[in-house]
C-alpha cells in the first residue's frame, strides 16, 4: 500500500502540439468525481486500528464507575489526572490515533472526577481567550479509539511576536502516535487552509471542499487560481485550524472566513494553468492562535533546492476511483526537481518531446508513491529556510501532474518566487504589511 497525501492532481491532455479546445482541456484537467462532504463523508485512510480482546473495562464501566469519565484531553488535568472544566489544560502527552482503548474517541482520555465537580457537561469545550490580528500599513514587529501514555512529548515553542513559517514538529497539546501514514501532528503546519464551498449541495454531486491554501496574512490566503478563477465570491470560504476533519474535540477550534476579493494573476492561462496564483482578501483577520499561523515567502526569482520539502492536504491517497480522501490532515517529504530535469521527465510521457515546460511553474517528487494528488490543489509546497531549518518557506502552490506517486515523473507547482513581487505589490495597495510573510 502506498502512502501517499494528495492535493488536486491535475491530470494534463496536452499531446505534442495537437490542437484542443479549452472545453476538453479543462475537462481532462480536473476530475469530475466528488467527494460528498468534507466533514462527514470522507473515508479515514489509515492502517486499521489494533483490536482489543473485548475483557477489557471501559472507561466509567465497572469498578470504574463513578470514579473514572471519558472527557476531552484538554479537559483533564496532566499532572492530577482529574477532570477539569474550564480547558486550562493543554494535555501535553502521546495520543495513539490507531489503538483501542477505554475511551471510544480517540481524543478523549479516561479521567478522575473531581468530587468537587458535579460534571454536568464535561464534553463542553470553552471558546479559548484570542485577540484578532490586525495588518496595517504601519511596520509591524516580527475514527479510532486513544490509548494515552504518561510520556511528555514537549510541543515546539512559539516565537512571542508574530513570525512566519514556524513549524511544529511535535505538534501542539499532544504527540500522535500509531501515524503510520504520514498524518501531520496536530497543529504542526498552521499555515494550512481549506477552500469549501459556501452552498453546499450533495444532491448536485458537489464537493464541499474546492482547494487547499495557506494562509501568508491574517486576513490572506495564497492559492491557486484554478481554484476560485470561476466562482463567485460568495460561493466559496475559507477555513484555517483544522486537522481532523470528523471531528471538533480539539481544544482550539478551527475558524471561518467570507472572501471579499479575490485577485488572479492577470496572465493566468486556464487551459494551460500558467500563472496559476491568487490572493484571496477575507472579511476579517483570522484571530491569533496556536493552531493557526502565517508561512514565509521566498525572495523574488529565489532559487530554492532542497531534498526535505513538505507538501500538506486532505486530498486522496491514490488518483483515480480507488483513491479515498484523507480524514487527518497528511504530509509527505518531497525534493525539488530542477527545472530542466522536470521538462525532460515529463517529455517522456504522454506529452511528448515537444512540451515545453513554462517559466512559471516548478517541480518536486518524482518518488514511486509520493505525491499530491487530487484534492489537494492550491495547496502549499513548503521548504526549509536555508539559513533557518526551523523555518519554512512556501516554494510552490500544488497545479497538476501526471497521475498521482509516478516513479520519475514528478508534479508540477506554481512557483511563488517568480510571484513574489506580483504578491508585495497588490497586498500594498490595500495596505496589507509584507512582514507577516517576510523573513
Amino acid at each position: 500500500m502506498r502512502y501517499t497525501i494528495h492535493i488536486i492532481s491535475l491530470i494534463v491532455a496536452l499531446v505534442g502540439a495537437q490542437p484542443v479546445d479549452d472545453a476538453s482541456l479543462i475537462g481532462d484537467l480536473f476530475p469530475t468525481e466528488k467527494s460528498d462532504d468534507f466533514m462527514k463523508n470522507y473515508v479515514e485512510v489509515t492502517t486499521p486500528k489494533g483490536q482489543s480482546y473485548g475483557a477489557l473495562e471501559k472507561c466509567g464501566e465497572g469498578s470504574s464507575e463513578g470514579v473514572n469519565i471519558c472527557v476531552p484531553y484538554h479537559l483533564c488535568d496532566g499532572v492530577t489526572k482529574t477532570v477539569i472544566e474550564d480547558g486550562s489544560t493543554n494535555g501535553f502527552g502521546l495520543i495513539d490515533i490507531r489503538f483501542g482503548g477505554e475511551c471510544e474517541h480517540y481524543l478523549d482520555v479516561c479521567c478522575g472526577l473531581n468530587k468537587k465537580d458535579d460534571m454536568k457537561n464535561p464534553n463542553v469545550t470553552p471558546e479559548p481567550s484570542v485577540d484578532p490580528l490586525k495588518p496595517t500599513s504601519t511596520s509591524t514587529t516580527t475514527t479510532a479509539r486513544p490509548v494515552t501514555s504518561s510520556t511528555t512529548m514537549q510541543p515546539t515553542p512559539r516565537p512571542s511576536s508574530i513570525k512566519c513559517g514556524i513549524r511544529n514538529p511535535n505538534g501542539i497539546d499532544f504527540k500522535i502516535t500509531g501515524n503510520k501514514d504520514n498524518e501531520a501532528e496536530y497543529g504542526e503546519l498552521p499555515w494550512m487552509i481549506a477552500v469549501l464551498r459556501t452552498n453546499y449541495q450533495p444532491s448536485k454531486n458537489e464537493s464541499l471542499a474546492l482547494c487547499g491554501g495557506s494562509l501568508i496574512a491574517p486576513n490572506v490566503v495564497l492559492t491557486g487560481a484554478h481554484c476560485v478563477a470561476n466562482l463567485q465570491l460568495d460561493e466559496y470560504k475559507v477555513r484555517a485550524g483544522e486537522w481532523d476533519t470528523q471531528t471538533e474535540k480539539e481544544r482550539l477550534p478551527h475558524q471561518e472566513r467570507a472572501v471579499i476579493q479575490a485577485i488572479i494573476h492577470e496572465k493566468y492561462a486556464p487551459n494551460v494553468l500558467y500563472n496559476n496564483i491568487a490572493l484571496l482578501i477575507l472579511d476579517k483577520p483570522f484571530n491569533q492562535a496556536d493552531n493557526i499561523g502565517t508561512i514565509c515567502l521566498p525572495s523574488q526569482n529565489e532559487n530554492i533546492d532542497s531534498r526535505k520539502c513538505l507538501a500538506s492536504g486532505w486530498g486522496k491517497n491514490v488518483f483515480g476511483l480507488h483513491g479515498s480522501y484523507q480524514v487527518i490532515l497528511k504530509k509527505i517529504e518531497l525534493p525539488m526537481v530542477s527545472f530542466q530535469q522536470c521538462q525532460s521527465a515529463l517529455q517522456t510521457t504522454r506529452l511528448g518531446k515537444r512540451f515545453n515546460l513554462h517559466s512559471s511553474f516548478t517541480c518536486a517528487g518524482g518518488e514511486q508513491g509520493k505525491d499530491t494528488c487530487t484534492g489537494d490543489g492550491g495547496s502549499p509546497l513548503l521548504c526549509p529556510d536555508s539559513t533557518n531549518r526551523g523555518r519554512y518557506v512556501q516554494s510552490g502552490i500544488v497545479s497538476w501532474g501526471i497521475g498521482c506517486g509516478e516513479e520519475n515523473i514528478p508534479g508540477v507547482y506554481a512557483n511563488v518566487a517568480k510571484f513574489r513581487n506580483w504578491i508585495d505589490d497588490k497586498l500594498s495597495r490595500l495596505n496589507i504589511n509584507s512582514n507577516y510573510y517576510t523573513i
